[in-house]
């Protein structure tokens, strides 16, 4: 091996490019599994954030099911997710251009594949997370109606017929949101979630079960779980006719059963501080699968990692999978294996499966074909910190390229991440837009802040009414914590973060303007009190949580607004925005960037046409990668010969 040359931090050049990042990283995610066929949903950037249905048969024919130019994807939440489902070879998906519910067959040659039937009308309304009676012919599903224009949208459960076109039957409405409808495995019962404004799915969430009779009407509906201080999460019915969910009553989201009579614990002991639930987002997603009449497959998250296991629901025993993979938002199973996405701190996210008796696992698809040197992968370590007399956790990953080290009396120049949500969570595996930082010289630190998901109940309920103070008291003093450890240079601290992340970072530079010397901002909330009036349905409440009655507390949104306060702000910063957001609307950067100029700061601002919230075009996030990086490079000085465009 070559002795690594020496270079100041943040000069180092990688083989790990801009392009690299965007274009050969696929969004893999919805696993599903039909007969002896897996199928999944992938994204891709190179297609401009195309959905396409992918099939795996059973001798490992790997092929695409989505028709060329239709792109599957829900607008249900905006956030979307449950776009398609499959039974007995049949594909029923949502069409991103028109919003409408389609049938197709899971042919192996698309050349061959009969055109795509809808079983919804035209109209101004959204479908998502399917259930499906096959043997009645019918599906249920969520549906928003978005006819009246100026009113909020209506969400409702709706049963669709399978038998082609036909009216759409309300079967539920009365609550603001639904989801997760699932069929028991006679098509006789179904259960499903629901909860009302102000509330978000991790605040407070209803499980409901009725009897379903032969017209598709619901009867008998019973609520067995949940509340205004319960969230449940994932039902899922056994062949037998159990109920299974995740319920946090006791402050940790947890595994339950509901067999008719009552709601019982499914483990005889909890693994401690673990839980087995997720924020719903999106939907259809799945933290457990049920295996067989005795068992379960299960992931559930310690201390920020993820871990898979096998569930005895008749000794009430759990075992860990043994597998260095961290099981993401999608598992499933077939009689024999899991099915599910998994990553490491040194493998991409890929669709595997893995044998259930000899614990024995195989990729399927990788999300990246980059190849990269596992030398120069920075790992992450876990710290906790203290702040403001409590404590918070984050992913410190330290600059590593095997080709490159710098002086030793010198500190690397450090990016405090802030992930979005702000209930969400920062994740241990590996990410090549972390690593894209890292070889080239930089540190960063992703923060857990307290409000974060996977630590708790409490631990997300530190950010109730305190949004825009406890995070951006923790994302300060995560970075103060790394200078301290001498990990840092304190005359080099960057701060980047995307949509509430992105409200997080310009909180943070006007209110803490010492600490920063540079900021980035993709599609950030700069005016709560505006982010209020002008959003989408799913979050239009969800500031009374995070900060309090508008009509009450005015003060507090104008106070918390970064827009605010830009006269504070005292460093060079970049901004990201699609012209198509409607979760943040797009003159929030523009009045971003506009105060800034009238501080006479360096600021640049980027605008891209067809972009959403969060980029989905492979050449839209590698200009970011570009930009972003030449932009810190002026800030900084980091002069470099073999530096260019491309961002090598």
């Amino acid at each position: 091996m070559a002795t690594p040359k020496i270079a100041p931090y943040g000069t180092w050049t990688s083989t790990l490019s801009a392009a690299d990042v965007a274009a050969e990283t696929l969004h893999l995610s919805c696993v599903a599994v039909d007969g002896d066929d897996i199928y999944w949903l992938e994204g891709r950037p190179q297609e401009g954030g195309r959905n396409v249905v992918v099939r795996c048969t059973a001798d490992g024919n790997i092929n695409d099911i989505t028709p060329k130019g239709i792109d599957i994807r829900t607008r249900v939440h905006e956030y979307g997710g449950g776009a398609f489902t499959v039974i007995q070879g049949n594909i029923f998906y949502i069409n991103s251009a028109d919003q409408r519910l389609y049938q197709m067959s899971a042919v192996s040659d698309l050349s061959d594949a009969p055109l795509s039937q809808p079983l919804t009308p035209p109209g101004h309304w959204f479908y998502a997370d399917f259930t499906i009676d096959f043997v009645r012919q019918r599906l249920i599903c969520i549906r928003e109606d978005h006819t009246v224009a100026g009113q909020e949208a209506v969400t409702t459960l709706v049963l669709v017929s399978l038998e082609g076109m036909s009216e759409v039957k309300v079967i539920a409405s009365g609550y603001n949101f639904y989801s997760t409808p699932r069929f028991s495995a006679d098509g006789c019962r179904l259960a499903w979630l629901s909860w009302n404004h102000p509330l978000m799915p991790w605040d407070g969430t209803e499980l409901w079960v009725a009897d379903v009779n032969n017209d598709g009407m619901l009867e008998n509906c019973e609520r067995i779980a949940g509340g205004t201080s319960e969230s449940i999460y994932q039902p899922e019915w056994s062949v037998s006719g159990e109920l299974y969910f995740i319920s946090d009553r006791t402050g940790w989201w947890q595994l339950y059963r509901y067999s008719g009579e009552c709601v019982q614990s499914v483990l005889q002991e909890q693994p401690p501080l673990a839980e087995f639930g997720r924020p719903q987002w999106i939907l259809g997603t799945s933290s457990f699968a049920i295996t067989g009449p005795s068992g379960l497959l299960a992931s559930y998250v310690r201390e920020g990692h993820w871990r898979l296991a096998t569930i005895n629901t008749e000794t009430e025993q759990l075992t860990d999978i043994s597998t260095k993979l961290q099981p993401l938002e999608w598992v499933a199973t077939t009689k024999t294996h899991a099915i599910w996405i998994g990553a490491s701190s040194l493998q991409a996210p890929a669709v595997v499966k893995t044998d259930l008796q000899s614990g024995i696992t195989t990729t399927l698809r990788t999300s990246n074909i980059t190849s990269i040197d596992l030398e120069s992968i920075s790992k992450p370590v876990e710290i906790v910190f203290p702040t403001d007399g409590d404590q918070a956790h984050g992913f410190f990953y330290p600059p590593c390229n095997s080709n490159w080290r710098s002086n030793t009396d010198e500190h690397p120049p450090l990016i405090v991440l802030s992930h979005g949500g702000p209930t969400a969570a920062a994740s241990s595996t590996l990410n090549l837009k972390i690593q894209f930082w890292t070889s080239r010289g930089f540190g960063v630190l992703d923060v857990n802040y307290r409000g974060s998901s996977g630590y708790g109940r409490e631990y997300r309920q530190k950010l109730h009414g305190q949004w825009g103070i406890v995070d951006v008291v923790d994302v300060v003093n995560a970075a103060r914590y790394l200078v301290d450890q001498g990990q840092a240079d304190a005359q080099r601290l960057i701060i980047r973060g995307a949509s509430a992340g992105g409200y997080t970072t310009l909180a943070a530079l006007v209110r803490y303007p010492e600490v920063f010397s540079a900021g980035a901002s993709y599609y950030g909330v700069v005016d709560i009190e505006a982010l209020a009036h002008d959003t989408h349905k799913f979050e239009s409440r969800y500031l009374e949580t995070l900060v309090g009655s508008y009509t009450e507390s005015r003060d507090l949104y104008l106070d918390r607004s970064p827009i605010h306060a830009m006269d504070q702000l005292a460093c060079p910063l970049i901004l990201f925005q699609g012209l198509e957001d409607r979760v943040v609307p797009p003159n929030q950067s523009q009045m971003v960037a506009e105060a800034a100029r009238a501080n006479g700061l360096p600021v640049k601002l980027l605008t891209f046409d067809g972009e959403q919230h969060g980029f989905k075009k492979a050449e839209t996030i590698a200009r970011c990668f570009e930009a972003e990086l030449s932009f810190y490079k002026n800030i900084f000085g980091l002069a470099s010969d073999s530096y260019d465009d491309t961002g090598r």
